[in-house]
């Protein structure tokens, strides 16, 4: 027969290969759900709201999170003061180091202030915070296009 094989011949002819395709679409999907699985575990965080936010390149990170904890480049510290040695042998190691101090909302402002004045005494230059972005508040119009500001002293 033409394509098939002999009666007497036990060779294998051909590849079956619909448990091959089968295999490699189930690994798929098992990769794709676990690499959103990884990439989406982080620290749940309400970060302040800002339109004028954008994402940072992120190389020193310090999270302050509202139950106290610190959390320096994901690794939780003993507490805030312990910023000021590690960011100062991140600094000594790349000297153009750019830190982000992401604080929850209800985070003092006193707590996130000396975590700044410790990066600063450790030398780093480059500070940003993490912010959650929102849309842009549109400025009131007049008749005339311009932009109304309220008076100063308006109840």
């Amino acid at each position: 027969m033409a394509g098939g094989a002999s009666e007497g011949n036990d060779e294998i002819n051909s590849i079956n290969v619909t448990p091959l395709v089968d295999i490699t679409l189930v690994l798929l999907i098992i990769f794709m759900v676990t690499a959103k699985i990884i990439v989406s575990q982080s620290v749940p965080l309400d970060l302040p709201k800002a339109a004028s936010g954008q994402e940072v390149q992120t190389v020193f990170s310090i999270i302050l999170l509202a139950d106290g904890t610190t959390q320096v480049d994901s690794r939780s510290v003993a507490n805030d003061d312990a910023v000021f040695a590690l960011a100062g042998e991140a600094q000594a190691k790349n000297p153009e180091l750019r830190a982000v101090i992401k604080a929850d909302s209800s985070v003092p402002h006193g707590r996130v202030i000396h975590v700044l004045d410790l990066l600063k005494q450790a030398k780093v230059s480059k500070i940003a915070f993490g912010v959650s972005p929102v849309p842009p508040m549109n400025p009131v119009t007049t008749q005339g296009g311009a932009p109304s500001t309220p008076p100063a002293n308006a109840p």
